[in-house]
């Protein structure tokens, strides 16, 4: 990452034949370095260079995007820096830009993020600086573009009705299954939970070394407690939430969990480490999940590599009596930076790497959500003849993600990593742990400002 990331103190002397007033003024505007105007687009911005190299943070798995725009574009200078995105609510993103707030310069241009929370703090600023995050619906990006996405997928993006950033694509939940083991297996695809469980305590008597899930990563909770409507992240306003873990609806999935968890078929490893592609390879016989597992663990030589024609995709699974819901893994974000010398060069990178067939259809792994691009995905993935299914389970959930749980600041996958992880490791009842897993969003969300009921 070199010197992007190191802390700048200090302010920048600024001389030359300026006017205090004129000085100050500038600042107030502008919140970091230069000349700032009120500009076009809805935000105060700096004198524009349109030949100006700009400068994208992306994680590795985004290396991808950069590559097809500058195919598509040598024009653009572009700088790329690699970091962790934020994964696992990490808060890199967030921590890095009040650095750079503080110096008053060094924000990069263009910035991915795995996480769907960064709208909330990123809209705002930190310590009375100009906020982090262009305005994108001010004419910056296109009005026809962000109609184009998919209904609702700019939700995590939108703070007061202002668009803050671009989404890549879509995470809700669907039912992955091998349909070779199961059939192989003499089991069926579950349609509810109470199902799903009953599978689980039957591999667990009869086929041991199978799973049916997994529970060791910090999106557990989005996975499970999100598709069961556990209001464990209420979110009601700019600086509002309700958490009750004590409902019928947490319990509910808790209780399942602890059960799966107890007998073995729901183990508390990470997706992304060697130890799951060594144990469970050839071992996963149903899995919930976001929509990228098609092609980050599925269809991925250096992981699961489940042969062609094997992986199958049913629909969310529903709790009895109610429709199904589905809850939202990720699915990453592109944020645009108001402070930015070259926005022009800036929308175009965002704009791309979200709605163009060069990278979303012909390269991106996830479902996308901007509209047109995620139809030929679908119809591509459809025609290669991989899946055993068709993906039309994929498309129906995207329109099945429960609206109550928000996108606040603090990240509920850093909660959960940090308070329950550890206590799935030792044994402890998800259940019995639901108390602390609501205080400690409670603490965070005081921490980080919100009133919490």
């Amino acid at each position: 990452m070199g010197g992007m990331f190191s802390e700048r103190r200090g302010r920048h002397v600024i001389t030359g034949l300026l006017s205090l007033a004129l000085l100050l003024s500038a600042c107030s505007k502008g919140g970091g370095g230069g000349d700032t105007s009120a500009g076009s687009y809805g935000f105060p911005q700096v004198a524009q260079d349109e030949k100006a190299e700009i400068t994208v943070w992306v994680d590795a798995d985004r290396a991808g995007a950069v590559k097809a725009f500058q195919a598509a574009h040598p024009e653009v200078p572009v700088k790329v820096v690699t970091y962790d995105g934020s994964a696992n609510g990490s808060n890199s993103f967030r921590t890095k830009i009040q650095l750079f707030d503080r110096a008053g310069s060094g924000w990069p241009d263009v910035v991915f993020s795995t996480q769907n929370n960064d709208a909330a703090w990123a809209s705002q600023g930190s310590g009375g600086k100009q906020p982090f995050a262009a305005v994108l619906g001010g004419g910056l990006v296109d009005k026809a573009t962000l109609d184009g996405f998919t209904p609702g997928s700019l939700n995590p993006c939108t703070v007061e009705g202002k668009v803050y950033c671009l989404r890549n694509d879509l995470a809700q939940v669907v039912l992955w299954y091998n349909k070779s083991l199961l059939a192989k297996l003499g089991l069926s695809v579950p349609t509810t939970w109470p199902e799903y469980q009953a599978l689980g305590e039957k591999v667990a008597a009869q086929h041991p070394g199978y799973i049916v899930g997994t529970v060791g990563d910090a999106w557990t909770p989005e996975t499970y407690f999100w598709s069961s409507k556990c209001q464990a992240n209420g979110i009601t306003g700019p600086k509002a939430v309700t958490v009750n873990t004590g409902s019928n609806e947490c319990k509910r999935a808790a209780s399942m969990l602890d059960t799966l968890i107890k007998n073995g078929t729901t183990p508390n490893v990470s997706v992304f480490t060697p130890e799951f592609v060594q144990k469970y390879a050839d071992k996963v016989l149903v899995l919930p999940g976001p929509a990228w597992y098609a092609g980050a663990i599925f269809n991925n030589p250096q992981s699961l590599n489940v042969a062609k024609g094997q992986l199958g995709v049913a629909a969310p699974l529903a709790w009895p009596g109610e429709p199904a819901v589905t809850g939202n893994v990720g699915g990453g974000t592109w944020f645009i930076s108001s402070h930015s010398k070259n926005l022009a060069a800036a929308s175009k990178f965002a704009t791309f790497v979200t709605t163009a067939d060069d990278y979303q259809v012909n390269v991106a792994p996830g479902y996308p959500a901007f509209a047109a691009a995620g139809e030929k995905w679908i119809k591509k993935q459809e025609s290669s003849g991989y899946y055993a299914t068709d993906l039309q389970a994929v498309v129906k959930a995207g329109t099945e993600i429960w609206d109550g749980w928000g996108s606040g600041i603090f990240s509920q996958e850093a909660i959960w990593a940090k308070t329950m992880t550890p206590q799935i490791a030792a044994g402890k009842s998800l259940v019995d742990m639901l108390p602390a897993w609501q205080d400690a969003i409670k603490n965070q969300a005081q921490v980080d400002g919100y009133t919490v009921k």
